[in-house]
C-alpha cells in the first residue's frame, strides 16, 4: 500500500514536448474559480453533460488515490487532468477494479485552445506519469459512448476499446492502454 501511495505523489511539475511547452502542476484551491469557469464552457459540458464537480470541496479534499493537475502552457492554465487509482477511489465510480490500473480524466478549458495538439501533449504527460510507477499495468479512460471524436483521439494514442459500460448515469466506452502498447 505504501508503494501505491508513493506512486501517486507527483513531482512539483512535469514537463514534456518542448514545442508546445506544456507542464502539469498540482491543482490547488486557488484554481477553483478557473475550473468552475471551464465547467460552464459548452465543449466541456458536451463531453459529460451530467458531470457536476464541486471544485471547492474537490480541491480541498486530498486523497492518496487521486491526483489533480492544471495543464499550463508557458505559465498560462489551459486544461485539467485527473489521475485516479480506480481500485482505491472512494466513490466506487469504476466498481470493482484490479490493482495496478489508473484512470484519467482530461479536458481543455477554453474553446480557442482546442485543436492545437495540447490534449495529445497533456495525455502524453499523464501517461508518462502513470507508467513511471512500475506497478501500473494499464490506464483506463471512459468517454461517453456518443463522443466519437474522443474515441478517435484515444485510439490515436494507442488505447483499445474494451466495452460499453454504464458509469455515473451515462453510457461510456471503456478504453484501455496497456503498458506494453505504450512502450511500443
Amino acid at each position: 500500500m505504501q508503494r501505491e501511495t508513493a506512486a501517486l505523489v507527483a513531482p512539483r511539475h512535469m514537463e514534456v514536448n518542448v514545442k508546445r511547452r506544456l507542464r502539469l502542476r498540482p491543482a490547488t484551491p486557488h484554481d477553483c474559480s478557473l475550473l468552475t469557469h471551464w465547467d460552464a464552457q459548452p465543449h466541456v459540458i458536451s463531453a459529460n453533460p451530467d458531470d457536476s464537480w464541486d471544485w471547492k470541496t474537490e480541491l480541498a479534499h486530498q486523497a492518496d488515490w487521486r491526483q489533480q493537475f492544471i495543464a499550463e502552457r508557458e505559465g498560462r492554465p489551459i486544461g485539467f487532468v485527473q489521475i485516479i487509482d480506480p481500485a482505491r477511489e472512494d466513490g466506487s465510480y469504476w466498481g470493482e477494479s484490479a490493482n495496478g490500473l489508473r484512470a484519467i480524466d482530461i479536458w481543455i478549458g477554453e474553446p480557442e485552445e482546442l485543436g492545437k495538439g495540447y490534449g495529445t501533449t497533456m495525455m502524453q504527460l499523464a501517461l508518462a506519469h502513470c507508467f513511471a510507477d512500475p506497478e501500473v499495468s494499464a490506464v483506463l479512460i471512459d468517454p461517453l459512448a456518443d463522443n466519437h471524436r474522443a474515441h478517435r483521439f484515444y485510439e490515436r494514442l494507442g488505447f483499445r476499446f474494451v466495452e460499453q459500460r454504464h458509469l455515473g448515469g451515462n453510457t461510456c466506452c471503456i478504453y484501455r492502454l496497456d503498458r506494453r502498447d505504450w512502450l511500443a
